[in-house]
């Protein structure tokens, strides 16, 4: 996508680059004067957020929650795209490898906006935009984990499935905690762009708030797993239960019949006319007395 001027006035210029090419970041680098190594982090997917300066240019590369449901979680570019971005005296770049939601509703805002604004300002809008990004997500995962503790206390579900549910809802809420936890770094250097205080103090409460609901979330999830393996290992003692107290049963008439099962002459029980109801009437009396006891138990 060729590079675009979003904004301009008096005060800013605002170039956007989606999905850089080698061309694009030679014509930045000589247009701008902007470091090849600083362009060069924008093209690595994996890249964690940081903050640097170089002369007058200082370069913001962020991380932006993304809608893409990925099969493995494994990096932060599975829960994440960059954004980096570059302030220059009036200029601000940003670039990025997929459309945002960040940079789109950044340019309809300022679409509708009245008077000239600054280019620290859009960065600033930008960044905010980049934490509510988060706040959507963890109210998304939050709503997930709902249903899945709903399923598994109130439903009779498959077991496999809920495991696996947890684990990539445990995967993908530690992935964006571990973003966040690494941005804290780059948010506290907004205070170097000459905002007013009260700005950057509401970009690093959003910051907090959101590192907050997620460290909130991995708890809760931590402690589901833990319940529903509980739960698991209850319902196998239960069974086990049940199966041990009809061996209980059956393990002292067993005995019986294997014993009169024996073939031996010298049994005088054998020649008993009513012997084999005898037998029975034993049996009976072993089992009910196991039940009564089993009972008095609270087995």
């Amino acid at each position: 996508m060729p590079i675009d001027t979003i904004y301009r006035d008096s005060q800013c210029e605002w170039v956007d680059v989606e999905e850089p090419t080698a061309e694009d970041l030679k014509f930045l680098h000589e247009r701008y004067e902007i470091n090849n190594l600083l362009l060069e982090d924008t093209l690595d997917p994996n890249h964690l957020p940081k903050y640097e300066e170089d002369g007058n240019v200082k370069f913001f590369l962020l991380r932006e929650n993304t809608e893409l449901e990925r099969k493995n979680l494994n990096t932060i570019s599975d829960i994440s795209t960059k954004i980096g971005i570059f302030l220059l005296n009036k200029t601000i770049i940003t670039i990025h490898r997929m459309k945002t939601k960040s940079i789109a509703q950044t340019r309809k805002q300022l679409s509708c906006a009245q008077g000239e604004t600054t280019a620290e300002n859009i960065a600033l809008m930008i960044s905010l935009l980049i934490m509510k990004s988060f706040d959507d997500e963890s109210i998304s995962l939050m709503e997930t984990m709902d249903n899945i503790e709903n399923e598994i206390f109130l439903k009779n579900t498959n077991h496999t499935t809920q495991i696996r549910r947890l684990y990539k809802l445990k995967r993908k809420s530690g992935l964006n905690s571990r973003v966040l936890t690494i941005s804290t770094d780059a948010i506290d250097k907004f205070k170097l762009l000459g905002l007013q205080d009260s700005e950057v103090v509401d970009l690093k409460d959003k910051h907090k708030d959101v590192v907050g609901d997620f460290d909130h979330l991995n708890i809760q999830i931590t402690n589901l797993i833990g319940m529903f393996l509980a739960l698991s290992d209850q319902k196998a003692n239960q069974v086990m239960k049940i199966l041990a107290i009809y061996s209980v049963y059956f393990l002292p008439i067993t005995f019986i019949a294997g014993v009169y099962g024996m073939n031996f002459d010298n049994m005088p029980e054998l020649h008993t006319k009513h012997g084999y109801f005898y037998t029975l009437g034993l049996m009976a009396l072993v089992v009910i007395c196991t039940f009564i006891y089993a009972r008095r138990k609270q087995w």
